[in-house]
């Protein structure tokens, strides 16, 4: 069972890409430490999130959301709503947001990264601490476009500048080529 003190234990084994990312890995660090409620969305001044970049077998695809209150293209993912299972988050998110059976890639984190959330009607501007996984699907297999999305779409990793990809998502399709397939036992 996951526990603050284990999603810790594997955030301390991450290697961030350069000293950006250090920087989010420990501003992670620091905010699981400090918040007792740090995976809940009633944290208000941010909360844990876990995302999935989904990539094709090939490594030349990424399966991307246009994210309908955000109005951008970008992983799969979403709140935690209390568990400290980011792992299992991000997968249980991106298959209901997809409706892809998906196989984990690496056997830890792959990316970090902190980003602040606008504030809208219903809530304050807050920070999303986000915790991303790697996995694969096969492009073949017919995807649903869920409420939370305007659209979904496998993009060429060489054209999500041109698509308007945030650095974050640019960084994640340049960890790609690390990417090697990790098969996880399912319930």
């Amino acid at each position: 069972m996951a526990t603050h003190a284990s999603f810790l234990t594997e955030l301390a084994a991450y290697h961030p890409a350069d000293d950006r990312e250090a920087a989010m890995v420990e501003s992670v660090r620091a905010f699981v430490s400090a918040h007792e409620d740090a995976f809940a969305r009633t944290q208000l001044a941010g909360h844990v999130t876990g995302s999935a970049w989904v990539v094709d077998r090939e490594r030349e695809r990424a399966l991307l959301t246009h994210h309908r209150k955000l109005d951008r293209w970008l992983q799969l993912g979403g709140h935690a709503d209390g568990d400290p299972d980011i792992r299992a988050v991000a997968l249980r998110e991106a298959e209901e947001e997809s409706g892809l059976r998906l196989v984990p890639l690496g056997a830890g984190i792959y990316d970090i990264d902190v980003h602040r959330i606008p504030a809208r009607a219903d809530e304050p501007a807050h920070f999303h601490y986000d915790v991303r996984f790697a996995f694969e699907a096969d492009r073949a297999q017919p995807f649903v476009v869920s409420a939370e999305s305007h659209a979904l779409a496998w993009v060429p990793l060489t054209e999500l500048a041109a698509l308007g990809a945030d650095d974050s998502v640019l960084r994640l399709a340049r960890k790609t080529a690390t990417l090697t397939r990790h098969e996880t036992p399912r319930a």
